[in-house]
């Protein structure tokens, strides 16, 4: 069966700069195995299948997958799917607001005057790291265990640690070995730059650590972490990409009840039809 598809460049203004997803714009009908195997076949760090809302709260559904298992949310696809489901002719219930089903529950996506954005998710496990756990990190990063200045969990979903390091240079420095963690790495730009933060992100894939290029959920939880913690105030930019030649830009703000949003641009670079 023919069905409307595209694929989006997420946190970024330009083609190609950002984190790409793949949004099945149509995914009625089609079998958990179906979309798993539509996903291992795209080989984008999510692919995501639009589903009529199960919820009355919600727009539409969406089921995110990775090349091996489904999510229950992810940062990127959500800007991703909402950009192809508005600009395939989706309207929302609100003007101003969209809200996305997923299995982590509803998501409130606004528009912006720097694109889309989502709500931060609560988090899934928060708290300090265990020294022990620490000084692994610090090796999996061939760093020393002084070099990290602060660390936490902050998954939302996909099971992030995350470790501060010194500065935006720092972070660009490492390099990582592989590991079954899901790790993030951030560090502060010097006073006055245009980016708050350097974010670099790194998952377990086929025994090797992977670098993903820009990255909603963690950005989200980061900035949980960095705004409760006094570490950061919004509103800032965080950048990610850099080690891998994009340009992404995450935008994080907080509204006056102080809910954390996390922004970006995003472009459609492929549209059409798949057969699944």
């Amino acid at each position: 069966m023919q069905r409307p598809f595209a694929q989006v460049d997420v946190f970024t203004t330009a083609p190609y700069a950002g984190n790409p997803v793949a949004v099945v714009l149509d995914g009625s009908g089609v079998s958990d195995e179906e979309m798993q195997r539509f996903a291992r076949w795209t080989n984008l760090s999510e692919t995501t299948f639009v589903l009529p809302p199960s919820d009355p709260g919600a727009d539409y559904r969406v089921r995110i997958f990775t090349p091996v298992l489904e999510l229950p949310f992810a940062g990127h696809p959500t800007l991703g799917t909402c950009h192809a489901w508005l600009t395939g002719g989706g309207e929302a219930k609100e003007t101003d607001l969209i809200v996305q089903e997923c299995t982590a529950g509803l998501i409130p996506v606004r528009r912006t005057e720097n694109g889309l954005a989502f709500a931060a998710p609560p988090l899934r496990r928060s708290g300090p790291v265990d020294e022990e756990l620490v000084i692994r990190i610090a090796s999996i990063l061939g760093i020393g265990r002084g070099e990290i200045r602060d660390s936490q969990w902050v998954d939302n979903g996909p099971g992030w640690v995350a470790v501060m390091l010194a500065s935006a240079e720092a972070v660009l420095a490492v390099e990582p070995t592989f590991s079954e963690l899901d790790l993030g790495v951030v560090g502060p730009h010097p006073a006055g730059s245009p980016e708050a933060f350097e974010v670099r992100a790194f998952f377990p894939k086929d025994g090797v650590a992977v670098e993903d290029p820009v990255t909603g959920s963690l950005n989200a939880s980061l900035a949980q972490w960095l705004l409760g913690s006094g570490q950061a105030t919004a509103p800032y930019i965080a950048r990610q990409g850099t080690a891998l030649g994009r340009s992404g830009r995450v935008h994080v703000t907080r509204d006056a009840e102080g809910g954390i949003w996390i922004g970006g641009g995003t472009i459609t670079c492929i549209s059409g039809t798949v057969d699944i």
